[in-house]
This record gives C-alpha cells, sequence and structure tokens, in this order.
C-alpha cells in the first residue's frame, strides 16, 4: 500500500487491472475513467469496478507511485481512442447527415456527420465530433487548422 491512498494497482495473468482495497479485498477487471479527458486528462481519475461503481477516486495522477501511474496510464491509452483530425478535405453539403473526409493522425479517413449536435466545443479551442457509428474524433486546437478546414469547419460550428 501507499502513503497517500489505501489501495494498490496490479495486473493479473490476464492483463486485467486488480484493485485492492486496504482491507484485502480484490476487484479484478477495474476501469479507468477521466473526467475531463481532453481538458485535464491527468486529473479527475475515476477507478470503476465491474459493477460500475466507483472504487477510488485521484485527483491528479502526478500523486500516485510511478507503477501505478504506468498500469493507469497504459490501461487509458488502451481503452481510448481518439483519432485527431488534422484537416477536413471534403464534406459532401453543409446540411446533415454529411459526408466528410478527413485527414486524422491515423490517417485518412470518411465521417458521416448525422447532425449538427455531433459537434461539441470542449473548450481551450478543441472540438469532438461523432460519427454516425459513434466513433469520436477530436480537433485538439481549432486555430490550428488550415484555411481551408476551418471554413469549411465554421458552416457547421454557427
Amino acid at each position: 500500500m501507499t502513503d497517500r491512498f489505501d489501495f494498490m494497482l496490479s495486473r493479473n495473468a490476464f492483463g486485467r487491472l486488480v484493485y485492492t482495497a486496504a482491507d484485502g479485498t480484490a476487484c479484478e477487471g477495474v476501469t479507468p475513467v477521466r473526467a475531463f479527458p481532453v481538458a485535464a486528462p491527468e486529473h479527475g481519475i475515476s477507478l470503476v469496478g465491474g459493477d460500475g461503481r466507483e472504487l477510488a477516486w485521484i485527483d491528479t495522477l502526478d500523486a500516485l507511485p510511478a507503477e501505478m501511474q504506468a498500469l493507469l496510464r497504459e490501461e487509458l491509452a488502451a481503452r481510448e481512442f481518439f483519432p485527431e483530425i488534422r484537416r477536413l478535405q471534403t464534406v459532401s453539403g453543409f446540411t446533415t447527415p454529411s459526408t466528410w473526409e478527413v485527414e486524422t493522425d491515423r490517417g485518412a479517413t470518411r465521417l458521416v456527420l448525422k447532425g449538427e449536435e455531433d459537434i461539441r466545443r470542449l473548450g481551450q479551442g478543441a472540438v469532438m465530433i461523432t460519427d454516425s457509428h459513434g466513433l469520436q474524433f477530436l480537433i485538439r486546437d481549432l486555430s490550428a487548422l488550415d484555411k481551408h478546414s476551418r471554413r469549411l469547419l465554421d458552416r457547421f460550428l454557427t
């Protein structure tokens, strides 16, 4: 156990995250959930058990011992996947649904935007776009987009 936390995290033989409480009670298959995945990814992390109940709250990852930080960062990276949009190439139309061809940090792809409500401003210039299949795309900084991309996106952000 740590000095500041009354629990321990480890991985079992199957690669699942295990939470062990101070009384020795273990819970396998723990899921870390970020409260603010884009705005403050290192702060406000909840450890949730398989039954959906919160087991622990972590204000900041830096407060944990290095081993536990590494485990949580690994688990979060495996769980979270937000392709980052770098450029909007084309948009089929300015009414929804519309098909967008975009360049992401993972390569070129096409997404279908069902409605303008699927574009959310996250603050600090970030935008999250959810496609018709529920896949989320991130634009980390609107001001970093090129002029063409910004012009296309502005039509939906009015």
